[in-house]
């Protein structure tokens, strides 16, 4: 039987055996009812490890940002986003469809950044001709880069010259702060350097933290109030959701920590490939991997890796991912099969 390394996404972990049991003895009520105490557990534990004064859990991350968005910024408002964000790309269009919210994306350099000057010059005046720019929108990680820390603040006091607020994607915050902590630093401490930049943070459970669902939107206690309107509003009134998140308080308490073995398999990888003729390697800073290969050939080795049981993407670059389920065994499978190929 061919074995299976899938490095599609790290939304493709399991649960690990600890969070099953965690799940299987959460305590739970109604959380619409705003009883479910696990539920109630998590908000209040992400909120103070973000610095924010709450949190509201979600289903999906693209709720999350959604929410963020729509709680930010009224019908005929706009906000500033990068042209290959998600919340601009991948997100369906939420913001725009359910908030009539313009978008007004910018160009980004290969790290994800859009340059303060364009940033800038995109915010409108207060004119009645224009769309009122309400908020500015960065992400961290972006296609596994960390964004530096100098540019999230100046990016940020940019935005508040022009009296706008700063939203931050943080689907893997905690995969930018295990970057940021080194090898004996604390994530947690590198995490809250981040946060403290924004005024509003979606932090995801269901990718490096191996959480099966779940994300929080963090923020003042005023723009979580709008954010809990809005997510019923959206379809996101919960029941008995302290199944889920026990897990995210399970992966809280013990995966933070594991994130650092994903970042060292994506290193092997890259480093198993660096030398190849007709590949370019990109990123491996965080836990993904970007393989360019020449003369259109990338189908070819996707359509090749899945016949070796290695699973991957290919929408913008061919994209490795690492995670939880993933171990050197399963990054040296996917050397071989890519050397077999080339």
């Amino acid at each position: 039987m061919t074995r299976i390394v899938d490095l599609r996404s790290d939304t493709v972990t399991r649960p690990t055996p600890g969070m099953r049991q965690a799940m299987l003895h959460a305590e739970v009520g109604d959380d619409v009812f705003g009883d479910d105490p696990t539920v109630n557990a998590l908000q209040e534990r992400i909120a103070a490890i973000t610095g924010k004064e709450a949190a509201l859990f979600m289903p999906t991350g693209t709720q999350s940002n959604l929410c963020g968005l729509l709680a930010h910024c009224q019908r005929g408002e706009e906000y500033i986003v990068g042209q290959l964000a998600h919340t601009y790309r991948y997100e369906g269009g939420g913001a725009a469809v359910l908030g009539s919210i313009q978008p007004q994306p910018l160009l980004q350099d290969a790290q994800g950044r859009m340059s303060l000057s364009d940033i800038a010059a995109a915010i409108k005046p207060d004119d009645s001709h224009f769309a009122r720019t309400r908020l500015l929108c960065l992400e961290n990680t972006w296609n596994g880069h960390v964004m530096p820390h100098e540019y999230l603040t100046g990016a940020a006091a940019l935005a508040r010259e022009h009296g706008l607020a700063v939203h931050l994607d943080g689907a893997r915050i905690f995969n930018a702060a295990v970057a940021n902590a080194g090898e004996g630093g604390d994530p947690l401490v590198a995490l809250r350097q981040i946060t403290d930049v924004f005024d509003s943070v979606s932090v995801c459970f269901s990718k490096g933290l191996g959480a099966p669902m779940g994300s929080a939107l963090c923020g003042s206690r005023e723009l979580i109030a709008r954010a809990h309107r809005i997510r019923k509003m959206t379809g996101g009134g919960l029941r008995q959701a302290g199944v889920v998140a026990s897990a995210a308080l399970y992966a809280l308490d013990h995966h933070i920590h594991l994130l650092r073995q994903d970042h060292a398999m994506a290193q092997r990888l890259a480093a198993g490939l660096h030398d190849l003729p007709g590949l370019a390697v990109r990123s491996a800073q965080t836990n993904i991997v970007f393989l360019d290969v020449s003369e259109g050939r990338g189908p070819a080795l996707l359509a090749h890796l899945k016949a070796a049981g290695v699973l991957a993407t290919g929408m913008i670059g061919l994209r490795f991912v690492t995670h939880l389920d993933v171990d050197a065994d399963g990054i040296d499978h996917a050397i071989a099969a890519i050397r077999a190929f080339v």
